[in-house]
């Protein structure tokens, strides 16, 4: 590629020598995120894994892909682009260990308006963070300009991740019964969702996000709503490992409580969750007031501390609690499934 310049693309916005310096920056952070299966290096035009299905007696692929949203505004405005990629990766893994599957590898597409190679390098060095927290390579990637479509500052940040489980393992709800208990797992925070509200609601761009906050423990609020998105990848398979049968999983993105558990539930069943056993962090008490948000709207929109919810057998609960508090996870029984037709149910 040393030999590959246009005069007449550069004149028109887009620098090609930029794209291959982000390249060379961001190969290092890639192959760190290499695990076997991988074949060949960046810089092909297709990521080759080969699956280890040793074992599997009917192998399924499940896939999941999902952006950041409005929280890259945070980013831009604190000028702080290194975790951002961490939240790609959560957004998509997230999703996919929700069947039971285990994330196997990643690709990232980054739109932009100029191609700064250093500010990519460090969007790139959060997706590979992501995605050695989840256990699976990052494998190939998109980085494009769009000049003329987007101001040279911003960018858009996207994702794509397959896994893999055995269809006996997959966890589909189909074992759900009443009874069951319901397992919380805690969140960092707002993770990547609802940020259009919380940017209206905290008037981000006129408020001061770099100084400590008392009712945030300290933090300051940009530090706060930038807390990337926790991944629960290894907290499900030390789950699976540790003999747990998991009968449901549901994790809290975009719609809240009352979109998504209804997700893990079969006809006829209902997850009771009990609020008052699991803390609400403080970020959720401010945007709540300053954005006069009513309470419902906020368990419609927010996770409100909790980013997943998996349902176990009863006598189990002990168990994954154990699991889980091993494992780093802040975790909580916070209800149980009961009969009925509307999915979830709240009590205070």
């Amino acid at each position: 590629m040393k030999n590959s310049h246009s005069a007449s693309y550069a004149a028109a916005g887009v620098d090609v020598t930029a794209g291959y310096e982000a390249v060379q920056r961001i190969k290092p952070m890639v192959e760190s995120t290499y695990i076997p299966g991988v074949m060949g290096t960046l810089g092909g035009f297709g990521g080759m894994f080969a699956p280890d299905m040793a074992g599997m007696k009917k192998p399924v692929l499940v896939s999941g892909t999902d952006g950041v949203g409005t929280k890259l505004r945070l980013a831009m405005l604190l000028n702080k682009h290194d975790t951002i990629g961490i939240d790609c990766v959560a957004m998509c893994v997230n999703d996919i260990i929700c069947g039971g599957a285990s994330p196997l590898f990643f690709l990232d597409y980054i739109a932009c308006g100029r191609n700064d190679p250093a500010r990519i390098a460090e969007i790139v060095a959060g997706i590979a963070e992501g995605c050695r927290q989840s256990e699976c390579a990052l494998v190939g990637g998109e980085t494009a300009e769009h000049p003329g479509v987007m101001p040279d500052e911003d960018y858009d940040l996207a994702g794509f991740s397959v896994g893999i489980v055995d269809e006996e393992n997959i966890i589909d709800g189909k074992r759900l019964s009443t009874g069951d208990v319901l397992i919380g797992l805690g969140s960092t925070g707002v993770h990547s969702n609802g940020f259009s509200l919380v940017r209206k609601a905290l008037d981000v761009e006129h408020t001061d996000l770099t100084s400590p906050m008392e009712e945030l423990g300290g933090r300051s609020l940009g530090e706060t709503l930038l807390a990337p998105t926790r991944i629960y990848v290894k907290a499900v398979k030390a789950l699976l490992k540790a003999g747990v049968d998991i009968h449901a999983i549901s994790h809290i993105t975009g719609g809240g409580f009352y979109e998504n558990v209804p997700r893990m539930m079969t006809d006829g069943l209902t997850a009771r969750i009990d609020l008052k056993t699991f803390p609400k962090l403080p970020i959720f008490d401010l945007i709540q007031r300053k954005g006069n948000i009513p309470e419902r709207d906020m368990y419609n929109t927010f996770n409100m501390g909790l980013g997943m919810i998996l349902a176990i057998p009863a006598v189990q609960a002990e168990r994954a609690l154990s699991t889980l508090t091993d494992a780093g996870e802040n975790a909580y029984q916070v209800g149980s499934v009961v009969s009925g037709s509307d999915g979830v149910e709240l009590v205070k």
